[in-house]
């Protein structure tokens, strides 16, 4: 059998260390924009918690050992001038650890233990292992020793303040070895006749099947399609607490939920490839839809936050996501699809239409998921331009549902209402030049130089040519070397590190990219996609970038970015025959 290729190597302060299906990771990352000096197994099970120090010790001293760390998606290592360590996992809830020349600390993250907080630490003599016990994320994280020697152990049973955990290192002219577990209560002693080796290579496999499946156009041409699929595959966590179905976080850095609009780029990149699991991204906010088909804001493990909502971009992603299945998806799915989106729709229809009135609102910039674009400055409560024409795209894709589902009837009543708000949205907030804001309950309109306000561009061939082009031109105007800035770069209100006040985000462009090209702006389609594509390949898949110089900002492991650039990679690989 031929061995599978190690993959791209990548830089841990960057992207977590992690495997399909697994709810931790190993990172320096420990908390939003915090990085510590060793590596920590970090959970995400009831929030994001750094549990476990891990050290490499030298082994004569027991103090921390020189070394610097390399990762490949099967493998990560420490290495120094004595040594080495090596990290692999072997299932998602667990790691294994082998080590010639270091000693190695697996320690409890927190000093400090409370009756309500902090990690608990004692020897199991049923398991015959040491095990840590943790508040935050109430799982157990048991350490079997499989070779060479615990010499010494810190902390047992201790309460309070105090340090905890155990040194191993190797016998005489033989590695160490261990297994880390991640458990809820109790399961049998640690076993397993799988060697090191096997199970770095059985993680290498499973990440290069799904790379063969989510990426198969890859060439030279798109360099960053390896990295971008680990970054998806590294973040998919197995159904556990609210997480309903297998579930693509936006990152195992601190941004770990699944946000009602970010899920639906994710379905986008993986349905030609892992029909299964991109159906399952597109339908895990609603399995928490509410009763009055409101979306939640967020899901996670445990927490699913409803103070705000998402904007309705779930019809054209839907509409992407069947086209782009490899077999159309079957009379259940789509009246499962139908049923959810209709409600989601009547809900913008109802709570969000104030009375004698055409035009949905946003009550806050965080429902548009342009938290703080400038938009929103001089008001919250405010009828924009993007959510009506997510919504006419939204009633399209019922329509066309419906008609499939021989439902002719809704179909025409669907396709009624997307005609009324198309035709509100040109006659209310179209000026000839520009589409402005409203005040949802003053009735004052205003402009931004915001890129949200060109947002209907994602209309595509549903807009007049004429407001097509005009907004084509004024989108020119957001193109930095980098691609699209939420800000023009001239208003004086652009923040480099302003969050929708200036940088590049994946979702932005791709709408944006999607709906010139529907609308014939093929050449401006496709400079955006290749700046946008250049970005990543060379400053990674951040949250969002700086439209200047690039850099990467805030979170720099995040899915929908990685995901946005598959689909634009992929794309650019089908359009130009690479």
């Amino acid at each position: 059998m031929t061995a599978a290729p190690p993959g791209p190597a990548f830089s841990v302060h960057d992207i977590p260390f992690s495997t399909y299906g697994s709810w931790f990771d190993i990172s320096p990352v420990v908390a939003e924009k915090t990085y510590a000096e060793d590596l920590h197994l970090v959970s995400h099970q009831n929030g994001m918690h750094a549990v476990l120090r891990l050290a490499p010790l030298d082994p004569a001293t027991g103090g921390r050992a020189e070394t610097h760390v390399e990762a490949t998606p099967g493998l990560l290592s420490w290495i120094g001038d004595g040594g080495r360590v090596d990290l692999a996992y072997e299932s998602p809830d667990t790691v294994r650890l082998r080590g010639s020349g270091p000693s190695f600390g697996v320690f409890a993250a927190a000093r400090t233990l409370t009756p309500f907080s902090g990690t608990y630490f004692f020897h199991d003599p049923a398991a015959g292992a040491h095990v840590f016990t943790s508040y935050e994320t109430g799982r157990r994280y048991r350490v079997t020793l499989l070779s060479g020697t615990i010499v010494e152990a810190v902390g047992d049973q201790a309460l309070g303040s105090a340090d905890r955990g155990v040194r191993v290192a190797a016998d005489p002219d033989a590695a160490w070895e261990i297994a880390v577990e991640e458990l809820d209560t109790a399961r049998p002693p640690y076993s397993s006749a799988a060697t090191f080796d096997d199970i770095v290579e059985s993680a290498r496999g499973a990440y290069a099947d799904f790379v063969d499946a989510v990426a198969p156009w890859r060439s030279p041409a798109t360099p960053a399609a390896e990295l971008a699929a680990y970054v998806v595959w590294s973040a998919t966590v197995r159904p556990t607490g609210l997480v309903t179905r297998p579930g693509v976080l936006m990152s195992k850095h601190w941004m770990d939920k699944v946000w009602s609009w970010d899920h639906c780029f994710n379905a986008l990149a993986l349905a030609p490839g892992c029909p299964e699991l991109a159906l399952d991204q597109f339908h895990l906010p609603f399995d928490h839809q509410d009763d009055s088909g409101a979306l939640p804001d967020s899901v996670t493990h445990s927490e699913v936050l409803r103070n705000f909502v998402k904007p309705p971009i779930h019809g054209w992603a839907f509409g992407r996501l069947r086209r782009r299945l490899p077999t159309p998806p079957g009379r259940a799915e789509l009246s499962l699809a139908y049923a959810r989106l209709e409600r989601w729709t009547d809900f913008w229809l109802t709570a969000r239409r104030a009375p004698g009135t055409e035009l949905p609102y946003y009550q806050h910039g965080n429902d548009s998921g342009w938290d703080n674009a400038t938009t929103f400055d001089p008001a919250r409560v405010v009828v924009t331009a993007d959510l009506a024409a997510f919504l006419v795209l939204q009633l399209h894709e019922l329509a066309a549902l419906a008609e499939e589902l021989d439902r002719p009837d809704e179909a025409d009543r669907w396709t009624r209402v997307a005609d009324q708000i198309r035709t509100a949205l040109l006659d209310q907030l179209w000026t000839g030049d520009r589409f402005v804001a409203r005040g949802a309950g003053t009735g004052d309109t205003w402009s931004s130089a915001g890129l949200l306000d060109l947002m209907p561009i994602a209309l595509g061939e549903h807009l007049p040519d004429e407001v097509s082009g005009t907004l084509a031109d004024h989108i020119k105007a957001h193109l930095t070397p980098y691609g699209l800035a939420t800000e023009r770069t001239t208003s004086p209100h652009y923040l480099a590190d302003g969050y929708w006040r200036g940088p590049i985000w994946a979702p932005a462009t791709v709408l944006v990219e999607d709906g010139l090209r529907r609308a014939g702006h093929h050449r401006l389609a496709d400079d955006i996609s290749a700046r946008f594509r250049a970005l990543c390949e060379t400053h990674g898949f951040a949250e969002n970038f700086d439209a200047l110089t690039g850099t990467g900002l805030r979170d720099r492991a995040y899915t929908w970015t990685a995901s946005s650039y598959l689909l634009l990679a992929e794309a650019y690989a089908h359009r130009d025959g690479h």
